[in-house]
């Protein structure tokens, strides 16, 4: 079996060649799974997801920046610290 290493470097060639746009497909439980580049527009995100007119988002954001300032003050949320994460992680 191939190293961790081997196995990145491989998927690495793969997504290469399909990002210079080459048709690559791997066979995985009998069906095709294809790599190609795809464009990303989270812009309409909240529409595509939730359906939600741009007068929406904008009141959900602000509904939703203020319910995250109350927990704030009320010391329900914890900061995130990625050093502590890896640190965790690495079981230290």
């Amino acid at each position: 079996m191939a190293s961790g290493m081997a196995r990145k470097l491989r998927l690495q060639y793969w997504l290469k060649k399909a990002a210079q746009g080459r048709d690559i497909g791997f066979m995985f439980e009998g069906k095709i799974v294809a790599l190609r580049p795809v464009e990303v527009v989270s812009t309409d995100y909240a529409l595509q997801e939730y359906g939600l007119s741009p007068k929406e988002i904008a009141v959900a954001e602000k509904r939703i920046h203020a319910e995250l300032k109350a927990a704030r003050a009320r010391g329900e949320l914890t900061p995130f610290r990625i050093t502590q994460f890896r640190q965790d992680l690495a079981g230290e």
